[in-house]
Order: structure tokens, then sequence, then C-alpha cells
């Protein structure tokens, strides 16, 4: 018997990195996966795979949000994995950088969950796992000051909103992942210039001398989602190696 058979589960940001490997885990484990992304091309990779469904999302539109969550109904995992990553300090970025990152990584959990929600509540049961960052209420970093900010404020969205709905049966958890080596990562070390030179300065600052894989993090997903986590709520889980000690 897998984790998460019976489960139905709904995915954002599923075309690649932690989303992929989350999406892929929950399949393993039972669960019936819809597998989200604006990225076609690489969601399609995923076709074919057992137990997982791609379908196209941008969740920065509200309209596509609720068209979606209205055609398949109640669910019973949703993982809200959406992220944009904005460098530089508050004086490198502009409003339209500020609103662009709280639009992908906080309006987009806000817009899943009110559309997801009122089916979770009829069955009085459900997960909701939101990703956040250990660059928020944990960790300050360099050039990460509007990130940072957006990934705190999912930390607070998360605490706020299982406090709302701890007598319904629904609970919220979310996840504060260091550097994990995925897609994104080493989109953003290439574009320092020196991918080795930036590696290297990734790897000084963890404690445990390499990063974190997708697979690690899509672990304590399948384990939030399932029901070995049912006494948990409410509550952020470090998987950083060590960073934020």
């Amino acid at each position: 018997m897998g984790r998460l058979d019976g489960k139905v589960a709904f995915c954002t940001a599923s075309a690649q990195g932690i989303g992929r490997a989350t999406v892929e885990a929950f399949a393993r484990e039972g669960a019936k996966v819809i597998a989200t992304d604006i990225n076609m091309e690489k969601l399609k990779e995923l076709e074919g795979v057992k137990g997982i469904e791609i379908r196209k999302l941008d969740v920065t539109s509200t309209d596509e949000v609720n068209a979606l969550a209205a055609e398949i109904g109640a669910v019973d995992i949703l993982f809200n994995c959406a992220g944009f990553v904005a460098n530089g300090s508050i004086l490198d970025s502009d409003e339209k950088t500020y609103d662009l990152s709280f639009d992908i990584n906080v309006k987009s959990m806000y817009r899943t969950m009110r559309a997801f929600l009122p089916k979770m509540t009829e069955k009085k049961k459900g997960s909701v796992i939101n990703m956040s960052s250990i660059v928020s209420s944990h960790k300050g970093a360099p050039n990460r000051a509007v990130y940072g900010a957006s990934k705190a404020a999912v930390i607070g969205l998360t605490k706020c909103t299982a406090a709302d709905f701890i007598k319904s049966g629904i609970r919220f958890n979310c996840i504060c992942p260091g550097t994990i080596d995925s897609p994104s990562l080493r989109d953003r070390m290439k574009a320092m210039g020196d991918l080795d030179k930036a590696m290297a300065t990734f790897l000084a600052r963890q404690p445990t001398g390499r990063l974190g894989t997708t697979d690690e993090v899509a672990s304590l997903a399948v384990f939030l989602a399932s029901d070995e986590s049912s006494f948990i709520t409410g509550t952020e889980f470090k998987v950083d190696g060590g960073w934020s000690n």
C-alpha cells in the first residue's frame, strides 16, 4: 500500500525542480496527481507517468485557478510550489519586481487556497503544503530582500490559515528549503558568470559540505501530505543542511 493511496493531489510549478520531484513522489506513493505549470514543454515530460495528469496553469491568473479548481473538484492535497527568486537589495528591486515576487510567491497560494478550500472543508480532511524558503524569517541572505520578504509572508499566511481552519480537519504547513540543487539554482549560478566559482560560494556556506536534493524536499512533502503527519499543522519545516543554525 502506498502512503498516499486514494488521495488526490493538486500541485503547482510541477515541470521541474522541487515541484517535479514532489509530484513524482506523490504518484509513486499512490496519489492521483494533477501536475500544473505554465511551462508545458517541460511539463509534457511527465505525460504517461502513472498517476499523473498534466494541466497548464498560470498561477497569477485568478480566473485560470478558479476555473481549473471548479473542473477538478475536491482534492485531498494542495501543494503550492510556484516561486520566483528576485535578486538584489531593496535598492535594486523596483516596484514591478516587488509586485511580481509577491504575486507569484504569495498571492498564487492565496488564489489556490481560496479556490480549493471550500470543497476540502466539506470533506473535513486535507493537507495544504506551501513552499517557503530558509531565506525568510529564519535566515537573512544578501541580495534577497524582496524574495525573503515574500517567503516570510508565506509562513505568516500558512500559520494564520492553519489557525482559521483548525476545527475543519484541514492541515496547513510549509517547507523552508535551503540551497537545493535544481535547474533554477543552476540557472542563477550561470547568471553569475562563473559556474564553478558560484558553486564554490554556495557550498562554502553549507555546514554539510553539499547542496540539498529535490528528492530530499519531496520526501518531506510526502510525509506532510500523508496521514502520518495528522497531528501537525501551522508549522514550518527547515530543509537546509544546518545553514540557518
